[in-house]
């Protein structure tokens, strides 16, 4: 089986409600979809979704590297040959995870339908049955935020990842309003997005937070900061999480050697695709240090994609995968029964994709062929 196609398309995936984070406002998502066909007709699907803060990478140039570099690097390969393929891409590119990723992506769904079976069996099989959901809350008045969370009970959800990072007084606020609202019983998550800058700030902040509960903390300082993360886990109770520092396997070495972290937060689009997400969990595991799988608010194909990294091992104990429900449209039908995720049967990632709604989203496109 040889990989004989590569359409590329630029989409935009309309949201639901605005997605604000400490260093931008999205009102739609820009993603790449990758559709591979291999010359014994099987179809799979991949996705990048890039940000320069994070990836280093942009919608516009994971396009453009898609198309003039990587595509035709893998262009007349075998797609189950993972190990080859990351060699091939790297040696073609020097990091651009997300555009990997895409790639990484569609040769598992590929696998996955050319064996019979769900990606997860290629990665040692299920552990997990299933995932409680964690609802997302944008940054927002303390207030607005607080009511959201109420409303989000009622539907089912037991645990919120808050996004703050915009002003340390008004976040800290933001925090107290949510817990005293949802009551003590309610897990909530912080993610910071390096919004309060280096650790005098986060100790600052978390002198007031202590007494909150939180599950953890998540990257309050900025992403190559590791000392930063060192002595706000030396001086906080709260574990501590790293995710934007956290990229590739010279990253993870640095973090265990410093002890920079409690817990990981391993995405798809930051190392690479599924592959180097593995490598990346068994090194978290030796150390003993716990994962989640998040996501850069990806379609029903990048979140299938980091689903099946989450449900094969058991050192994730979290994920955070919400990318489908923030959506008004999305080119896959990943199904959802909040507050809880589980994974059908089918093979390779268990989507079906709607090109009708894939050509309708898509801005511009390419073919790539042998």
């Amino acid at each position: 089986m040889k990989i004989k196609e590569i359409d590329i398309y630029a989409i935009r995936l309309p949201l639901i409600d605005p997605f604000i984070i400490s260093y931008h406002t999205y009102d739609d998502m820009p993603s790449i979809i990758v559709k591979l066909t291999t010359d014994t007709g099987l179809v799979g699907y991949g996705e990048a979704v890039a940000d320069e803060h994070v990836t280093g990478e942009t919608w516009e140039s994971t396009y453009a590297l898609l198309k003039s570099t990587l595509a035709p690097a893998i262009i007349g390969e075998n797609p189950m040959e993972f190990e080859r393929l990351h060699e091939k891409m790297d040696k073609a590119v020097y990091l651009a995870p997300a555009a990997k990723a895409a790639i990484d992506i569609a040769c598992y769904d590929l696998a996955g339908k050319k064996l019979g079976v769900p990606v997860y069996q290629l990665l040692g099989g299920r552990y997990h049955e299933k995932f409680p959901v964690t609802h997302v809350l944008s940054i927002g008045k303390p207030d607005d935020m607080a009511e959201e969370a109420e409303r989000r009970i009622k539907e089912g959800y037991s645990s919120f990842k808050m996004k703050v990072g915009t002003d340390v007084q008004v976040d800290v606020k933001r925090i107290q309003a949510v817990r005293a609202k949802v009551g003590e019983e309610v897990a909530i998550r912080v993610d910071v997005n390096q919004g309060w800058k280096n650790s005098a700030t986060t100790i600052m902040a978390m002198q007031k937070l202590e007494k909150e509960g939180l599950d953890w903390l998540e990257q309050p300082v900025v992403a190559d900061d590791f000392n930063g993360m060192v002595e706000v886990k030396a001086k906080t109770s709260t574990p501590l999480m790293m995710d934007e520092g956290l990229r590739n396997f010279r990253d993870m070495r640095e973090l265990i050697e410093k002890q920079a972290a409690h817990k990981v937060n391993i995405k798809l689009m930051k190392c690479g695709g599924i592959y180097p997400a593995m490598k990346l969990a068994h090194m978290a595991e030796m150390a003993g240090i716990d994962c989640q799988i998040g996501s850069m608010v990806e379609s029903s194909i990048g979140s299938s994609a980091g689903f099946h990294v989450a449900f094969s091992k058991k050192v994730f104990t979290s994920v955070e995968l919400t990318g489908p429900l923030k959506f008004s449209k999305d080119v896959g039908n990943l199904h959802y029964d909040v507050p809880f995720i589980k994974l059908n049967e089918r093979p390779g990632l268990g989507i079906d994709i709607d090109e009708e709604i894939l050509k309708e989203l898509t801005e511009f496109s390419t073919k790539v062929t042998m």
